[in-house]
């Protein structure tokens, strides 16, 4: 296996974009505040390697590859898309946001590693590790 292969961190992910996010109705908003998998019906493994960022099962026909240049900022923010309401009162509920240039999916908003019980993410790290990856 080449370096490339070899994973430099991965977690399980929940995501939905912007886009789905925008055309979620008061009966998903409502379900969300039970369990978050009401609005973000992608689930996989992120996974980082030294040359691409990887959301496996993205879609029906498989991952999304993102490369350094697919994506132009990672930041963890409540929006009015995903607010304080939805994420929990915590900031460790704010979702990790990825966003990508064309013709990549738009902003991408991630839960990595999230515990149902306690509304917490791994997202802040995710954030960190993803930008120092940007620059990288």
């Amino acid at each position: 296996m080449n370096t490339a292969d070899t994973p430099l961190a991965e977690a399980d992910y929940i995501a939905a974009t912007a886009d789905e996010l925008g055309r979620k109705q008061g009966a998903d908003k409502a379900a969300a505040l039970v369990s978050q998998k009401a609005l973000f019906q992608r689930r996989g493994r992120i996974v980082l390697h030294p040359d691409r960022l990887v959301l496996t099962d993205w879609s029906d026909t498989g991952s999304l590859v993102l490369t350094r240049t697919d994506i132009t900022a990672a930041e963890t923010r409540f929006t009015e898309l995903y607010g304080r309401f939805l994420g929990g009162l915590l900031n460790a509920g704010k979702p990790l946001i990825l966003t990508t240039a064309a013709p990549s999916p738009g902003d991408i908003y991630l839960l990595v590693n999230r515990r149902e019980f306690m509304e917490t993410t791994d997202d802040r790290q995710w954030e960190k590790r993803i930008n120092d990856w940007l620059i990288g």
